[in-house]
């Protein structure tokens, strides 16, 4: 039987879903690590946007820290980094530069990168935008986590001198997310933080559907929505909804929308949290196309793929409930089969166990010198 691992986590939040999906990636990962027997450290940068919105600042599968600098990070917290089994830092981590420098100077057993928003840091870092890594840090990690898969893979290695590059995809917690039989009120929902290159898609693919449908129901959940924007009256707002919530809301909708950001459309192989979370509630997506995605949910079994509003009104109008109900079953039992935080729990800590320790392997070219 293999030992537990202790790890350390650097990363955006785990406290506070506000304005970021990071968190419900985190919580999911981290309850399945924890549920394999794993020790988990998550370090937070404590900053005062995320400490206005905490709805989980007490987790019960890992130990949260918060730190308030990168100094007070490395004096309160480098002994315990040194000692863990692996160090990961993740995306959009405050001052990520300096934490990586810092953290590598310190000396830790592996250290791995998981990038999150990985075709947006690629993006970045080749126009020369290093807020929250740099170029020449890629080399230095034992295993740089991509949430992006395919091509993208070839690109960290060859590219920007990935040293291991392995996918690891965003995925669910089955336990937090299942279909609480609430009545379906919403025609169409959709849940994501505002973002300005998704907002011509959920245009397209919500706004304009829900002026063409004024007898369907419809929702759009998330913070940062500019006042400027003109809402169909059939279109509810919700300004923020807490992961706790997350199952009710889908579970009340007869289909959920999911939107991808461009450089996530440009890159492929991107699945976002919210096309697991609203399958593990059995609730029909409808998405806009990116390469890769028949693999997770192929169209029109597990999925409704929608290029314009026509696709759209297409699918609330013209699906029965017999269909719908083939397409969330599939959904749902794929998502069961490869996404739960377990199954993504243990690609995780594989691929953390497969990095060779540069002490065991001192020694072992030591012993292979001494003579017989």
């Amino acid at each position: 039987m293999k030992r537990s691992l202790d790890i350390a986590i650097l990363g955006l939040s785990l406290s506070s879903s506000w304005g970021n999906g990071h968190a419900t990636t985190f919580r999911a990962l981290l309850r399945g690590v924890h549920a394999a027997g794993h020790r988990v450290t998550f370090l937070e940068r404590d900053v005062p946007w995320y400490a206005r919105h905490r709805d989980l600042a007490e987790p019960d599968f890992c130990e949260l820290m918060l730190y308030k600098s990168v100094d007070e990070l490395i004096a309160r917290h480098g002994r315990r980094l040194a000692g863990a089994d692996a160090v990961i830092i993740g995306s959009y981590v405050p001052d990520g530069v300096e934490v990586i420098d810092a953290v590598s100077d310190i000396g830790t057993k592996r250290l791995c990168f998981y990038d999150i928003d990985t075709p947006v840091t690629l993006a970045k870092v080749a126009r020369g935008d290093e807020e929250f890594l740099a170029r020449r840090q890629v080399p230095i990690f034992d295993v740089y986590f991509s949430f992006s898969g395919g091509r993208t893979l070839d690109r960290l290695r060859e590219e920007f001198g990935a040293r291991r590059p392995v996918p690891l995809y965003c995925a669910v917690d089955l336990d937090a997310y299942r279909n609480t039989g609430a009545a379906r009120v919403w025609d169409l929902g959709y849940l994501g933080t505002f973002s300005l290159d998704r907002q011509s898609a959920l245009e397209r693919l919500l706004l304009e559907p829900a002026r063409i449908l004024p007898d369907k129901r419809f929702v759009v959940a998330g913070p940062g929505y500019p006042t400027n924007i003109i809402w169909p009256r059939n279109v509810e707002r919700i300004e923020h909804l807490p992961p706790p919530e997350h199952a009710e809301f889908y579970s009340r909708q007869r289909f959920t929308l999911n939107v991808t950001r461009a450089d996530m459309i440009a890159a492929g192989w991107s699945p976002s949290v919210r096309l697991f979370e609203a399958a593990a509630c059995r609730t029909p997506l409808i998405s806009d196309w990116w390469e890769g995605i028949d693999s997770f949910f192929p169209p029109g079994q597990a999925a409704i793929i929608a290029h314009d509003s026509d696709d759209v009104v297409a699918a609330l109008t013209r699906l029965d409930d017999d269909r719908r109900a083939a397409i969330a079953d599939c959904a749902f039992e794929r998502v069961v089969s490869a996404h739960s935080a377990r199954a993504r729990a243990r690609t995780f800590v594989e691929a953390i166990e497969a990095v060779q320790l540069k002490s065991d392997l001192a020694t072992r070219q030591s012993e292979r010198q001494l003579p017989a």
